[in-house]
């Protein structure tokens, strides 16, 4: 299963949808959705919630291979069932899309210009728990605000080093070092990523697979050149706070770089839309994404 698994993720067409909101974003994901925090009352009721929109996410005729590549969990959702088939499952074993993983707790403060991700002091455990649930690979994210090269170095540092961890564990990484799109020095801070990315991906074991998600970049074919490194499996790209039209012209001027959206993907959605809406809205804003990782 893996080794089919890593063959699309490296060579088929298509991007992933990031369906991981944690307990800290997922108010905000309800609310667009069109559920008011007076709603619900306890986080039970929250998080059964927000499945019940991944749920209909993942369930719909819309949701599908044709266009998806994988889809990025959170791990309360990695834990529960969609007809019966723990999530991961039912995306690979109904839909064919790859399951991933989101492992990190969140931001620390920001030191030298970045965000680097709090402790993980589970991390054994979670691994463990998604390696019995068909995990394929994790992402974990860290942020940098501007072009500060001990900062950078120091994200680096810290994705590359979990990275190992979790490559050792069986599963791809997806390392994020998010570059905020409102930085004034995000074209430097990118410069100064990517020659951080190429110093720390010299150190990696040639038989290892990473994959990126990055912020789109200012210049077109910022991160082409890592595109050939043959560890990196795929470079997938967030919205970032664009719009999804801002994102994905953006993205088509970027060559090989693929989606990885989340709000830009679910912002049309709707509760009270019926199952056809539903549907037709996801279908068309899918294909619209799609189209723009081509």
């Amino acid at each position: 299963m893996k080794t089919e698994q890593l063959e699309r993720m490296k060579h088929g067409s298509g991007f992933i949808a990031a369906l991981d909101q944690s307990g800290g974003s997922t108010p905000k994901a309800l609310r667009d959705y069109g559920i008011e925090t007076s709603q619900y009352h306890t986080e039970d009721e929250m998080y059964d919630l927000i499945q019940q929109m991944r749920s209909r996410i993942i369930a719909s005729k819309a949701f599908s291979s044709d266009h998806i590549l994988g889809a990025i969990l959170f791990e309360k959702t990695m834990e529960r069932k969609i007809d019966n088939l723990y999530t991961a499952d039912y995306l690979w074993e109904k839909k064919g899309i790859v399951p991933f993983l989101k492992i990190d707790n969140g931001l620390d403060e920001e030191k030298d210009g970045v965000q680097l991700m709090k402790p993980i002091p589970k991390l054994d455990e979670l691994l463990n728990r998604a390696a019995a649930r068909n995990i394929f690979g994790t992402k974990m994210r860290s942020v940098i605000h501007e072009a500060n090269s001990v900062g950078i170095h120091a994200i680096v540092e810290q994705q590359f080093e979990l990275g190992q961890k979790i490559s050792d564990a069986g599963f791809v990484p997806i390392l994020e070092p998010e570059v905020d799109i409102h930085s004034s020095t995000k074209q430097e801070a990118e410069e100064m990523l990517i020659t951080e990315m190429i110093s720390h991906l010299k150190k990696l074991d040639d038989s290892m697979n990473i994959m990126l998600k990055v912020s789109i970049p200012s210049v077109a074919g910022t991160y082409s050149g890592l595109m050939n490194d043959p560890r990196v499996l795929r470079i997938v790209a967030l919205s970032g706070g664009y719009s999804r039209k801002e994102a994905n012209e953006l993205l088509r001027q970027n060559p090989k770089l693929i989606a990885s959206f989340s709000r830009a993907l679910l912002s049309d959605l709707s509760v009270k839309q019926t199952q056809q809406e539903f549907d037709a809205v996801l279908l068309k804003t899918i294909i619209e994404i799609y189209e723009a990782s081509l």
